[in-house]
């Protein structure tokens, strides 16, 4: 298909800078497929009484890191110039790949001071790729590494928010999941942002189990599809785990007729990773690149909590897959028209998959 056909205006006031207070009071657009589909508007709130007994949610455990680093590099004789790099994968104890800017100012064996806080921490420039990658050798290693980072770093607001105002200490808890536990995302599952313990105690309540899996969000989450087609796109690859109890749980809700909620698209696309083409979800540990479009079967997904997405972005295409290219049109026109939040600190959706 062609990548403009998932395109849509969004009035720049529709994208949320901070999360709603209380986290409950989110908006929340129910979304059953169909020939005229049927939109209600709903709160987040109200997602326990939109499930059933013996239903599952499945939710992903990542933590996200610290990730944006300023630093500056300087030169023999005296040049100084400052860098911005944004950590997007561990390629070793003491190296990490990243996305730096101004990228074309750094040289393999030149050295960049990252500072923040009332710490500092030195880098290397191991390489650049073809594909706009600096790799840099950090002087710690390990957990020494880990604390600095964490030290001096700052939460990897994404561009369209970073653009419209400085990170600020809300950030660190605001861009966190409830389920947080495994350090490694460079963004967050935005659609876990909405839970609290409040909310995930009615769940339980209703009679319905959650599950773990883990899918480290890359940066690539951020780059737009620069391809006419969606034929020519290539998606980044993430690290994910899906777990044996898990997979076990998630096969006898199956068993027994109940539905899996997917919280995210991470948590939606490592599971129909981990899925066989017949819907039985097995261990899985691993990269996925996985790019799921108009046309896909899905495998084990029965409902899909998401937020509102970019234009011509990924997500969206997962999201027109889902519950249908014409009735994710029809969501999105609903949502901008009756005042949604759009993006990662904006409100959701729960959507219903489209008969196959």
């Amino acid at each position: 298909m062609r990548v403009d056909a998932f395109d849509f205006d969004l009035p720049p006031e529709r994208i949320a800078l901070r999360p709603a207070e209380p986290r409950e009071s989110a908006r929340l657009l129910r979304v059953r497929p169909g020939h005229t589909p049927e939109l209600a508007d709903l709160t987040i709130a109200d997602l326990p009484s939109l499930l059933r007994a013996g239903d599952a949610i499945v939710v992903n455990d990542t933590k996200v890191i610290p990730a944006r680093l300023d630093g500056t590099r300087t030169r023999e004789g005296g040049s100084t110039v400052a860098i911005e790099a944004t950590l997007i994968r561990r390629l070793g104890p003491d190296s990490w790949a990243a996305f730096a800017r101004p990228a074309k100012r750094l040289a393999p064996g030149e050295t960049v001071v990252f500072a923040g806080g009332a710490g500092t921490l030195e880098a290397r420039v191991l390489a650049k790729t073809e594909s706009g990658e600096v790799h840099f050798g950090f002087a710690l290693s390990s957990a020494e590494l880990d604390a600095a980072i964490d030290a001096i770093g700052h939460m990897p607001l994404p561009p369209y928010i970073a653009a419209k105002r400085p990170e600020d200490e809300r950030d660190r808890t605001d861009y966190q999941p409830v389920f947080a536990r495994v350090e490694g995302s460079v963004a967050a599952p935005t659609a876990s942002l909405h839970f609290t313990p409040a909310l995930l105690e009615q769940i339980r309540a209703m009679g319905v189990s959650q599950h773990t899996v883990t899918l480290h969000v890359g940066a690539g989450t951020f780059l737009p599809v620069k391809a006419d087609d969606t034929a020519d796109h290539q998606m980044h690859a993430e690290w994910g785990e899906v777990g044996a109890e898990t997979a076990d749980a998630l096969n006898a809700v199956k068993a027994r007729g109940g539905r899996i909620l997917t919280v995210g698209s991470t948590a939606t696309r490592l599971i129909e990773s981990a899925a066989t083409p017949e819907g039985l979800i097995r261990p899985y540990l691993g990269e996925t690149d996985i790019f799921i479009t108009p046309g896909y079967a899905f495998r084990a997904s029965d409902l899909m909590l998401t937020n509102f997405h970019l234009p011509k972005s990924t997500l969206v295409m997962l999201v027109a897959a889902f519950v249908g290219h014409e009735t994710q049109k029809r969501t999105y026109a609903h949502a901008i028209a009756n005042g949604y939040r759009f993006y990662s600190y904006g409100d959701a959706c729960l959507l219903e998959r489209a008969p196959k």
